[in-house]
């Protein structure tokens, strides 16, 4: 078996024969998205490392409070999904998923983007909407290969200009957080496309001062201009 399935509403822990299959490449021990499920498993078990094929591991809609360490040892890791779950920190091992390019983590109880997460260099898709980060670390600029960044329903105060260096963002939002300005070199990110593409760019719902909402609506020009002149005065 190289792909596998597990589920169940009552699904409380994984049968340990799962271990031994250790040719997997995927596991999903996930309800269905439209289903509006949640399982009830609160441990993902230390032997997860033993399956060193996995590329793919879902597990999102549990009940995770923990991650163990060993989820370090799955260097073929390409996608993995904890959305839904109830983690508030995350092992640093993570930083050893170099080829971990996609990273689910929305609606769990993290206060802060972890450290290992930003030696992440394959990373191109991130989701930690609906946490309580109130901070975003300057080391965030090594992720490099970012695409899409979605940081909606956080506790954001502030961005780090770091977060400009992300050249290759092409998604960023920023939906209802405590943002009252933005970096100064935000109309850099130049693969956004401020108030023309909903999708591509989003910032409702926070009490933007500095550029204020309708400098931001006339996308990276706009934004470059209105620092411009306030370097100006």
């Amino acid at each position: 078996k190289k792909k596998l399935k597990i589920s169940g509403r009552d699904l409380l822990s994984v049968p340990i024969q799962v271990f031994g299959l250790d040719q997997l490449q995927v596991l999903e021990m996930s309800p269905e998205r439209e289903s509006c499920l949640r399982y009830r498993m609160d441990l993902l078990p230390q032997e997860i490392g033993h399956l060193r094929n996995l590329t793919c591991l879902y597990v999102d809609s549990n009940n995770l409070k923990k991650i163990p360490a060993e989820i370090g040892t799955l260097s073929h890791l390409e996608r993995l999904t904890l959305s839904n779950n109830s983690l508030s920190s995350l092992p640093a091992e993570m930083g050893a998923l170099q080829r971990l390019h996609s990273l689910h983590l929305a609606n769990n109880s993290l206060t802060e983007l972890p450290a290992p997460l930003c030696q992440l260099r394959s990373l191109t898709f991130l989701d930690v909407s609906d946490n309580k980060i109130d901070t975003i670390p300057s080391s965030i600029r090594h992720l490099e290969k970012l695409e899409t960044l979605l940081l909606l329903f956080n506790s954001l105060e502030s961005l780090p200009e770091d977060v400009c260096l992300l050249r290759n963002l092409h998604t960023l939002w920023l939906g209802n957080n405590h943002l009252r300005s933005l970096p100064a070199a935000f109309g850099e990110l130049v693969n956004l496309d401020w108030g023309y593409n909903y999708c591509s760019c989003n910032y409702e719902g926070n009490p933007l001062e500095s550029p204020p909402p309708e400098i931001c609506s006339r996308g990276p020009e706009g934004i470059r201009d209105y620092f411009s002149s306030l370097r100006r005065i």
